[in-house]
């Protein structure tokens, strides 16, 4: 689905506590810059069509785009980084959709809103899977690489929107803390392993090499972050909710 609208003006009031929404490009543009950038990126969604992300050079993109290769990686140091400014749009449509959900579950508990969370973040990778990967790939290489060049090294864990997402789950673990819905627990912590259980090559791996459905995956991260840690009386009050919902 084409999303026409941008953070700035979204049609109902961001709800409380949700991180404000990220910028992928907050430093200007020259508009021969960004001619420039949307005609690589153009180049490079046709080729991803047609072939495949995988299958698809970055040698390919210079040529296809009639430009340098010393061009292309002056403005992309690696396919990873190309690829995530390709997903910048689907993801800001993506935070408006988890806003919305947050706007519409305002009176749910903090756990029940996690649990709409976990089920947009599980879908958004299953969707945009193709162009996740290079992305995660690229974190691992740089990983290996020569530890004096920090210069332009890429990792997943620093975009913006990784770190919009950790925000937003501290937040909702945090509030569910506060609301007795879970024991005390270290919170930055859990954070980040929802978010390394949700990292895209774990998730290929499990779609991939494991064959777990989508829905499997979603009934794991419930079972472990959702049903695993709130507490006696919150899942209580959960069951009895779903009884009214299914009833």
């Amino acid at each position: 689905m084409k999303n026409n609208h941008h953070k700035e003006s979204h049609h109902f009031p961001w709800p409380s506590g949700l991180p404000a929404p990220f910028m992928q490009h907050a430093r200007p543009e020259r508009r021969d810059a960004m001619e420039h950038r949307q005609r690589i990126l153009e180049v490079a969604r046709q080729l991803f069509a047609e072939h495949g992300v995988d299958a698809v050079s970055m040698h390919q993109i210079a040529i296809a785009a009639g430009i340098g290769q010393g061009t292309l990686y002056r403005r992309y140091a690696h396919k990873g980084e190309l690829c995530m400014d390709l997903l910048h749009e689907r993801g800001e449509q993506f935070v408006e959709e988890i806003a919305a959900l947050l706007a519409t579950t305002a009176t749910s508990s903090a756990l029940e809103r996690l649990d709409g969370v976990l089920a947009y973040v599980v879908a958004f990778l299953e969707e945009q899977d193709d162009l996740l990967w290079p992305v995660a790939v690229t974190g691992m290489r740089d990983f290996h690489c020569d530890e004096s060049d920090n210069s332009r090294r890429f990792s997943l864990q620093r975009t913006p929107f990784y770190l919009w997402l950790e925000e937003l789950f501290s937040g909702l673990l945090t509030e569910a803390v506060e609301r007795g819905e879970l024991a005390s627990l270290d919170v930055p912590y859990t954070a980040d392993t929802i978010l390394a259980t949700l990292h895209p090559m774990f998730y290929r791996f499990q779609r991939q090499e494991r064959g777990f459905s989508p829905e499997r995956i979603l009934q794991g991260l419930r079972h472990i972050y959702i049903d695993g840690v709130k507490t006696p009386h919150t899942a209580t009050e959960m069951a009895k909710a779903d009884g009214v919902t299914t009833g």
